[in-house]
């Protein structure tokens, strides 16, 4: 593409913002993801060809669904006649739901939710769910998601399509809030998103080129709020996102340690996103505290208002985590409600909690590091070193493992 023609960002994030629409028009009309995708991909390097030059059309989403649809007709149309089979206008009559065949009927209708109800669909693995989502809502390409998991392409590429596969298999691939399992399906698409944030997130999450995943995870999120802006838990989950990301700048020191959250410079905490995330979190629990990412958004925000990290409100948290337990019972849960409790009454309260998950977590480096702490708390620097030394050999990522590493040495001297 010449200089002259070059896309401009306005454009291509309205290309990126309108793509799993146009996507989800058409998967919802003819069933068929892999045509569906590619017609959407040139529609989309024909706006991005066009539209420099001869300027955005009024109707943008319109005019890609009636480009990529003239694509697909078209493939479905050579299809047909090498196979010497039905003509295409009988396979868009057979195949259309009703409303679907007359034109510019789909234009007005946001099908973005529909995509992801259909991306993570409860029968898909959730690593599964994740690739296609980032696939076909996020407009990651395979080479990018898989650089993000460590994976070959060719094995993400196999991923990706198995999940497409298992999808046109299923008797009722779609969901409408007027549909019995809508619930279960925007609780899917929630946990998929939660994923892909996590993964994101984590210290050895890898960057992709438009953006780390819990970028990805924070803007798919929004476009979810955005269709359902009441719904308190979609709030409560990208409340949770915002104030768990503002940390970012200051979780890693210049040569990409790890630093945990109690020795974190505050002062670097992006506040826009602090203070957006903390409205959203009041919004979000305005009507209770009834669902686990309303909780934890709460949680989230009694850190955030801590100015330093003596000043957080444990007891408050505590409650919390007992909340949380009774709505989302989990290892992981306790393990937090450990600390919280041992933040509350002491050290060897905490160790006795976490003793209760000897067997769930045996094998979670996690466990090991959380007894860590406590035994340093408790003034047991040998026991303490011990066990940030065993949660070293365990975990996967480099950052923590040297952290680790490095706690250990250092109590190992201050034990004698």
């Amino acid at each position: 593409m010449s200089e002259s023609t070059r896309i401009s960002p306005t454009i291509e994030d309205l290309l990126r913002e309108l793509a799993p629409q146009v996507l989800g028009v058409l998967v919802r009309r003819y069933g068929d993801f892999d045509t569906a995708e590619d017609a959407v991909q040139e529609a989309l390097l024909a706006a991005a060809t066009q539209w420099p030059q001869e300027g955005v059309p009024d109707n943008p989403r319109g005019w890609l669904i009636q480009v990529a649809q003239r694509r697909l007709v078209d493939t479905v149309r050579a299809e047909v006649s090498r196979r010497n089979r039905e003509s295409a206008n009988a396979f868009r009559d057979t195949t259309a739901p009703d409303g679907y065949g007359v034109p510019g009927a789909d234009e007005a209708r946001d099908d973005t939710l529909t995509l992801f109800f259909l991306c993570c669909h409860p029968a898909l693995p959730p690593a599964s769910a994740i690739a296609l989502t980032l696939r076909a809502v996020g407009g990651l390409t395979t080479a990018e998601i898989a650089r993000a998991f460590l994976l070959p392409e060719a094995t993400m590429a196999q991923r990706i399509t198995r999940a497409k596969k298992k999808v046109a298999a299923l008797d009722r691939p779609f969901a409408t809030p007027a549909d019995g399992d809508s619930t279960e399906r925007l609780g899917a698409v929630l946990h998929v998103l939660y994923l892909i944030f996590t993964e994101g997130h984590t210290t050895t999450g890898p960057q992709l080129r438009r953006g780390d995943l819990s970028t990805e995870a924070i803007r798919l999120t929004r476009a979810v709020h955005a269709l359902l802006p009441d719904d308190p838990e979609v709030t409560g989950l990208l409340a949770l996102m915002l104030l768990t990301d503002a940390r970012r700048a200051a979780r890693s020191g210049p040569r990409g340690e790890l630093i945990p959250l109690a020795e974190q410079d505050r002062t670097l905490w992006d506040r826009g996103m602090l203070t957006e995330g903390m409205r959203l979190a009041t919004h979000a629990i305005s009507g209770g505290l009834n669902r686990p990412y309303q909780i934890q958004a709460a949680i989230a925000g009694l850190h955030a208002q801590a100015p330093r990290a003596e000043d957080t409100d444990w007891d408050r948290i505590l409650v919390l985590y007992n909340r949380l337990e009774q709505v989302n019972p989990n290892p992981m849960v306790t393990l937090n409600r450990a600390i919280a409790t041992a933040m509350v009454d002491g050290p060897q309260a905490g160790l006795d909690l976490a003793g209760t998950l000897e067997e769930t977590l045996k094998d979670n480096h996690r466990l090991d590091a959380v007894r860590g702490h406590f035994h340093e708390m408790a003034g047991d620097f040998g026991a303490a070193a011990a066990c940030y030394a065993a949660a070293a050999r365990r975990t996967a990522s480099l950052p923590e493992r040297e952290y680790l590493m490095l706690r250990a040495a250092r109590l190992r001297q201050l034990g004698g």
